[in-house]
């Protein structure tokens, strides 16, 4: 995987860690984050102030992992290799601590230093943000809406104009046991498929596989399943397949998981998404049912918008 992949999947992890736009951009990051009257000091009030606050907050985010790409990018480089998971009970700040803390022989002492201190921010931004989402449940979904960045060709608010679904890119690639899985055999073999992309870095991904594995035996019972796609294992990346069996095993998680070629159709709708865990409900002709479900499905309205996509995509299929 190239480091261009490996810097754009990152950024991915992070707008669903933070909910930050993609690209956003600003040089003004050392005097928001000083000062009384900073987006880091102040209170909300009002669900109003706190949605505004979020956003700044983002911003601030993003204008920092905008900064130095090369650096950062040499910073996901050396995650990559050695670093399988965020831990449990750590924010992306943290991670990224930890990964320049453990790398800091790849960095000259200013570089080192620059990663520390920008680390820290993100880190300090992220418990700020934890602090209110948990205050102000709602404010998430709205600080998301307009910001997620979703696959090319993939707005299924706007389907084709012939009024046809969209279909759901085909591929054939393998599961992680070197068995091969045909998309054509996979969905029509099922009521409903329920096709989860994440990646083995990505904490929020990670934190919600064993509600996926449970939600994958429901499925049976009801003729469908759930397929996970790590966007790490694409094109048979032995030593990605080996870190996301270990942590699928970790937490238990039994359920299907496949890769596929990066340069075919289902490669290349996978590497335009730039928000994880993305979710997708495809019904038994390989149409996508509804709109993507961006973020964790344990979150209250993607579980919600999930079963409703779910119970419809089984509904179509016994009428």
């Amino acid at each position: 995987m190239n480091a261009k992949k490996i810097l754009a999947l990152l950024l991915g992890a992070m707008m669903l860690l933070s909910l930050a736009a993609c690209g956003a951009k600003g040089n003004d990051r050392q005097a928001d984050m000083s000062g009384g009257g900073s987006a880091m000091t102040s209170e909300p009030k009002t669900d109003e102030e706190a949605l505004t606050l979020h956003k700044e907050l983002l911003e601030q985010e993003n204008a920092i992992l905008s900064e130095n790409t090369e650096l950062w990018e040499k910073v996901y480089m050396e995650a990559d290799k050695g670093m399988a998971m965020i831990e449990d009970g750590k924010n992306y700040g943290d991670f990224l601590l930890d990964t320049v803390e453990a790398a800091k022989e790849q960095f000259t002492d200013k570089e080192y230093e620059w990663l520390k201190e920008s680390a820290t921010e993100i880190s300090n931004i992220e418990n700020k943000l934890t602090e209110l989402e948990k205050k102000y449940p709602e404010i998430m979904q709205k600080s998301m809406d307009g910001a997620m960045s979703m696959p090319a060709g993939s707005d299924t608010s706007n389907p084709p104009d012939d009024g046809s679904m969209q279909k759901f890119p085909a591929f054939e690639g393998k599961d992680l046991d070197g068995n091969t899985v045909k998309s054509e055999e996979l969905f029509s073999g099922n009521a409903v498929t329920v096709v989860n992309f994440w990646f083995t870095t990505c904490n929020p991904c990670v934190g919600e596989l064993a509600e996926l594995d449970a939600l994958n035996k429901e499925l049976a019972e009801k003729g469908g399943s759930l397929i996970g796609v790590n966007t790490f294992t694409l094109d048979g990346d032995k030593a990605a397949i080996a870190d996301a069996k270990d942590v699928l095993m970790k937490k238990g998680a039994t359920y299907q998981n496949v890769y596929f070629d990066s340069d075919g159709e289902a490669g290349k709708f996978t590497t335009n998404i730039f928000a994880y865990p993305t979710t997708y409900v495809v019904d038994r002709s390989g149409n996508i049912v509804g709109e993507p479900i961006v973020g964790a499905v344990t979150g209250k309205a993607q579980a919600e918008a999930l079963q409703a996509q779910i119970d419809k995509a089984l509904a179509a299929d016994m009428g």
